[in-house]
């Protein structure tokens, strides 16, 4: 058994079948120190694909926006995603090749104040127990503008005292800027961005060489394959013939070990027409089967 091991590892050496060659591998039951080993070569692809949600909150002033600011503002709330990318690779642990982790989603808010996802129940310009109309909540907030903006001025020039200066003065401007914005999205909104990647697992298989990995709507972001309301994500493979060897046995030698050969595979992810990158990857299930001589023993 322990020759058998040496034989083995020597072949190993001979040909560079290892973890820094992804396109051959060993094939069937071999033996070595730990006992009998069957391997079955097969190739795990992962496919990551990232997607961004564009999400519009409207304000509850956005219909006055245009009246008291003179600017045009969202009047309903709107989410749109978009597919930004989609990667192909191998996860295998048998060639050392791994995916890499995912990406960590990622928030970016346009805005200033805390709040992410709604606007606050008590408004923040509500500072009395009277009940007014929507217009006269507006007119009342942009007079706050207003009038925040008079003493952010006030503050630069110098003209509300020669005592705010320094640390005090930086901190007094900062927080009339988050008062601002927070007034502002009462008429302009919200918009927040969220991106996130999701990754899915494919398993190729000889006669098949197109795989719906998700779908993909603009309204509802990614959707599970079988869901016939998004487009098809479509990871399509290409093989090609596997690389030449000059390692194969003759038909004289006695002893012979079975290898598999992986075929160099473009592999591509296209989704409504839209191809993303493509890559070169060995693919196992579309390679042949070679027979390797032992090195004999003295």
């Amino acid at each position: 058994m322990k020759r058998i091991f040496i034989a083995t590892c020597a072949l190993f050496g001979a040909i560079g079948i290892s973890a820094q060659n992804p396109y051959i591998s060993l094939q069937g039951a071999s033996e070595n120190a730990q006992g009998l080993t069957v391997s079955h070569p097969r190739t795990i692809l992962v496919v990551d694909v990232e997607v961004e949600c564009d999400r519009i909150l409207a304000g509850p002033y956005a219909r006055y926006a245009q009246k008291y600011l003179g600017l045009r503002a969202p009047l309903t709330d709107k989410t749109v995603w978009t597919l930004k990318d989609a990667r192909t690779s191998l996860a295998d642990t048998e060639t050392a090749l791994f995916a890499g982790a995912l990406k960590a989603p990622e928030k970016q808010i346009y805005k200033y104040t805390e709040a992410e996802d709604e606007f606050p129940r008590v408004l923040i310009d509500k500072t009395g127990i009277k009940v007014s109309t929507l217009e006269e909540a507006a007119s009342e907030a942009v007079n706050t503008i207003y009038s925040l903006r008079r003493h952010r001025m006030e503050l630069i020039t110098g003209d509300a005292g020669e005592n705010v200066f320094g640390e005090g003065l930086k901190a007094a401007l900062d927080e009339i800027d988050r008062l601002e914005q927070s007034y502002l999205e009462l008429f302009l909104g919200k918009r927040i961005v969220t991106t996130s990647s999701h990754r899915y697992v494919v398993y190729p298989q000889t006669d098949k060489q197109q795989y719906v990995v998700c779908r993909f709507s603009a309204a509802d972001g990614l959707l599970p394959d079988n869901d016939l309301s998004g487009d098809m994500v479509l990871l399509q493979i290409n093989p090609t013939e596997p690389q030449t060897t000059n390692i194969a046995a003759s038909e004289r030698e006695p002893s012979v070990v079975s290898c598999r050969v992986a075929a160099p595979s473009e592999c591509r992810v296209i989704c409504n027409g839209r191809q993303f990158e493509s890559v070169t990857l060995p693919i196992f299930e579309f390679g042949r089967t070679v027979y390797v001589a032992l090195p004999r023993r003295k």
